[in-house]
C-alpha cells in the first residue's frame, strides 16, 4: 500500500472553511476574508486564494457578489427535508416471484431507442475518470511477459497474482482470506447469480433490501427464486428489525442479500454495529447472507470500513464484488468467496460459464498492486464528490418544494424523492421524450412504495448541459397533471 497524498492546497483549505461555516464560526451574509487576506494568512499565491474561493462557490458554501467579494450561505441542500426512515413494525409484504423483467425490459428498450443526450440512469463515472492509458499499458506489458496468454488455458479460479491482489487489499476490510479462497467471476452480477444457486433452489424465499437494484430482481426472477422485500433506511441500510420481524413471520427465508456500503440505489452505509448484529442473526437463524460489496471503494471515509465478511466465523457469508464501477467498466472483472459454500461455487461457475479470460486479470492485477490504483481512487472519490454537490444543489434549486433527497457520503447516485401527487414513470416519460434517460423509482421494488422516487446518476462532469438538464428535469416534475 502507497503512503497516502494529501489533497491539494487549496482543497486542504476550503474543507478549513468549510468545517468553520458547519461549525457556526462563519454564518451565512458574512464575508469572506479578501483574496489578499488569504493570501497574508495561509501565505499562498493569488492562484492558490482564487481556487479555495471558488471551490467553496462550487460546492454551495460561497457565493460571489460582483466588485464585492465572497459571501458565507449555506448550501439549498442543506435545507431540505431528510427522507422518512422505514417503519420496521409493519409485517413485510408476502414473499413473490418478483414480476419485474417485463418491465425492466420495457424500460432498457426504451431508453435504448430513445436518442438519449444525456443519461442520468445509470450508475458509472464518465470514462475520462478511469485509467484507460494505465490499464492498456499494463496489460500491454502482460503480454510481453506471457506471451501465450491468449493460446493457453487459464486457471478456472482466475490469474494467481490477481487473486492474491484481492486476498491482500481485503485485510484492509478486516478479511482474511487466501487468494484460494477467491473466485474471479464475470462481473458481481455473475458472482451473485452463483450465490444464490449454491444456497437456494426455485420455489425458496430470498430476503432483499427495499428499494433494491433492479437487476437483482431480474436475477431473483431467472431463478425462480421469492423476493421479499426488508425496508432499508436511507442513512443505515436494511432494518435489523424488520428482518427479525420477517424471521418471525416466514421462518422460511433462505438467503439475504445485503449492500453494507453505498447502498444501490438509497446510498446508505451501515454502522459496524449494524453489521455484525446482521451477521449473527443470520449465523443463528441459518440464512445465507450474500454480501454486495461493489461500491465500498467509492466511500469518501478515512480507511476502509469492514466488511460483513470480517465478522464471519462459520463460512456462512458469501463475499461478492467487482471492479466495474471503480476501475473499468469496460472489464467485466469481478469476484468471490463463498466461505462454506466455496466448493459448490466454484463447480457452478465451471458448469456455467467456465474460465474467464485472464489478460484483463493480468493488467488489473499489475495496476492494483502499485500505489497508482489508491492514487485513482482518490482522484475519482474526490471529483464524485464534487459532482454529487452539485447536483444536490441543482436539485435543490430547480426541484418542486417538498423535494427530499439522500446524500450519501460517496457513491455515483442520488435517490430524490417527489412530492406528493408526483409520479417518477411520467416524469421518466416527459424526460426520455426530450433526450434525457433517468431511474424511476418502480424499478427499484415490486411494490408502489418507490414510485415518488428517482434514481439520478452523478458520473458525469458538471457543467452547463447537465445544468440545464436538471432544471428542465426539475420544472417536469412540478407540472400539472403529473399524478400517481
Amino acid at each position: 500500500m502507497s503512503m497516502t497524498t494529501p489533497p491539494p492546497l487549496y482543497r486542504q483549505l476550503a474543507t478549513h472553511y468549510r468545517g468553520a461555516i458547519e461549525a457556526g464560526a462563519l454564518q451565512p451574509g458574512a464575508r469572506m476574508p479578501s483574496l489578499r487576506s488569504l493570501m497574508r494568512l495561509h501565505d499562498i499565491s493569488l492562484s492558490t486564494a482564487l481556487q479555495l474561493c471558488r471551490t467553496l462557490e462550487s460546492d454551495g458554501w460561497a457565493e460571489a457578489r460582483e466588485r464585492s467579494g465572497y459571501f458565507v450561505r449555506q448550501p439549498q441542500r442543506l435545507r431540505m427535508a431528510r427522507m422518512d426512515e422505514p417503519l420496521a413494525g409493519l409485517r413485510p409484504d408476502p414473499a413473490q416471484y418478483v414480476g419485474i423483467h417485463g418491465q425492466v425490459s420495457d424500460f432498457v428498450a426504451r431508453r435504448r431507442a430513445a436518442k438519449v443526450r444525456l443519461n442520468l440512469s445509470i450508475a458509472r463515472a464518465a470514462p475520462q475518470f478511469y485509467p484507460a492509458e494505465e490499464l492498456r499499458a499494463a496489460m500491454t506489458r502482460a503480454l510481453r511477459l506471457r506471451p501465450d496468454v491468449v493460446s493457453s488455458v487459464p486457471p478456472l479460479q482466475g490469474d494467481p497474482h490477481f487473486r492474491s491482489v484481492i486476498a491482500q487489499r481485503a485485510v484492509a476490510a478486516g478479511m482474511a482470506i487466501a487468494p484460494d479462497d477467491v473466485l474471479v467471476t464475470n462481473g458481481c452480477i455473475e458472482a451473485l447469480n452463483l450465490a444464490l444457486r449454491a444456497v437456494a433452489k426455485p420455489g425458496d424465499t430470498i430476503a432483499v433490501e427495499s428499494p433494491t437494484f433492479y437487476g437483482l430482481l431480474q436475477v431473483l426472477e431467472s431463478l425462480g427464486l421469492r423476493a421479499l422485500e426488508i425496508p432499508t433506511s436511507p442513512q443505515t441500510g436494511l432494518s435489523i428489525e424488520a428482518l427479525e420481524l420477517a424471521v418471525q413471520t416466514y421462518g422460511d427465508i433462505q438467503a439475504l442479500v445485503v449492500v453494507p456500503h453505498l447502498q444501490n440505489p438509497l446510498g446508505s452505509v451501515m454502522p459496524d454495529a449494524h453489521k455484525e448484529r446482521l451477521v449473527t442473526l443470520c449465523d443463528t437463524h441459518g440464512i445465507a447472507l450474500i454480501e454486495d460489496d461493489t461500491y465500498t471503494e467509492l466511500l469518501d471515509a478515512e480507511g476502509t470500513p469492514r466488511a460483513l465478511k470480517s465478522w464471519d466465523r462459520t463460512g456462512n457469508v458469501l463475499h461478492c464484488a467487482s471492479m466495474h464501477k471503480i476501475l473499468a467498466p469496460g472489464l467485466r472483472l469481478g469476484w468471490i468467496t463463498a466461505g462454506r459454500w466455496q466448493a459448490r461455487v466454484e463447480m457452478l461457475k465451471y458448469t456455467q460459464t467456465r474460465n474467464n479470460e485472464i489478460l484483463s486479470q493480468l493488467g488489473a492485477g499489475q495496476f492494483m498492486g502499485t500505489g497508482a490504483y489508491d492514487r485513482h481512487l482518490r482522484r475519482l472519490r474526490t471529483a464524485l464528490r464534487g459532482q454529487r454537490e452539485r447536483t444536490a444543489e441543482a436539485i435543490a434549486t430547480y426541484f418542486p418544494e417538498d423535494t427530499r433527497m439522500n446524500l450519501p457520503p460517496g457513491g455515483l447516485q442520488l435517490w430524490v424523492e417527489l412530492p406528493e401527487g408526483c409520479s417518477s414513470a411520467a416524469v421518466f416519460d416527459a424526460a426520455l421524450q426530450e433526450g434525457i434517460a433517468i431511474a424511476p423509482g418502480w424499478l427499484f421494488s415490486n411494490s408502489a412504495r418507490s414510485d415518488r422516487f428517482l434514481r439520478l446518476n452523478c458520473g458525469w462532469p458538471y457543467d452547463d448541459g447537465l445544468d440545464a438538464a436538471l432544471r428542465r428535469l426539475g420544472t417536469l416534475a412540478g407540472s400539472a397533471g403529473f399524478g400517481g
